[in-house]
């Protein structure tokens, strides 16, 4: 046989493998954001990914590092500028939370309030952002803007996407982030007057 045909067959069961342990995380990621930690099951995981329990089992050993890998987020680009500036980069963040859910954040919220290590990380990612976004805000009370202007950006998208608030759910993001422009340009202490 030559090395081509040899190698077809391992990189296809390579290739499989690959693609049922990305099915499986994300079904577990659908499964943590639509039900909790607490709710979703590896069973109901596997059954949505159309796999058998033991396989997700292997591949992930136990549904604490399931989750822990379903529920991680990217690291979002580091905010930095004026003021001004991080105001906006704030919005774009929104902007695209709204229009793409973004569900690895939305597993760890929904689980926040039952599961410790998901309260940890959205408490982790919550301090790491506040502290970027503090540095632009002039004042004493920079941090606190800040972790005020990430509690109204969070619930916002908890709204949206979680409990599917009336008329948030359907709204158009555009429409949702002009709302908001005013609150977060004044919490990050812009002067409107200029801006």
């Amino acid at each position: 046989m030559n090395s081509v045909s040899d190698s077809t067959p391992r990189s296809s069961r390579a290739q499989q493998r690959i693609d049922t342990q990305e099915r499986i995380l994300a079904e577990a990621r659908r499964l943590f954001a639509e039900s909790g930690y607490d709710r979703t099951t590896i069973r109901a995981v596997a059954a949505a990914a159309k796999v058998d329990a033991g396989l997700v089992m292997h591949y992930y050993e136990s549904k604490q590092q399931l989750f822990a890998l379903a529920s991680r987020t990217e690291t979002p680009p580091v905010v930095s500028g004026t003021a001004e500036e991080v105001a906006e980069q704030l919005l774009e963040r929104l902007r695209q939370s709204l229009i793409e859910e973004p569900i690895g954040s939305l597993a760890a919220l929904r689980s926040m309030l039952t599961h410790p290590d998901a309260a940890q990380e959205v408490r982790g990612n919550a301090d790491a952002h506040r502290i970027k976004v503090s540095k632009a805000i002039p004042g004493d009370d920079g941090d606190l803007r800040a972790a005020v202007v990430s509690a109204v950006l969070i619930g916002v998208v908890l709204g949206r996407h979680l409990v599917k608030l009336d008329p948030l759910a359907d709204a158009d993001p555009e429409q949702i982030v002009e709302l908001l422009r005013p609150a977060v340009l004044s919490l990050t202490g812009v002067d409107q007057a200029h801006a």
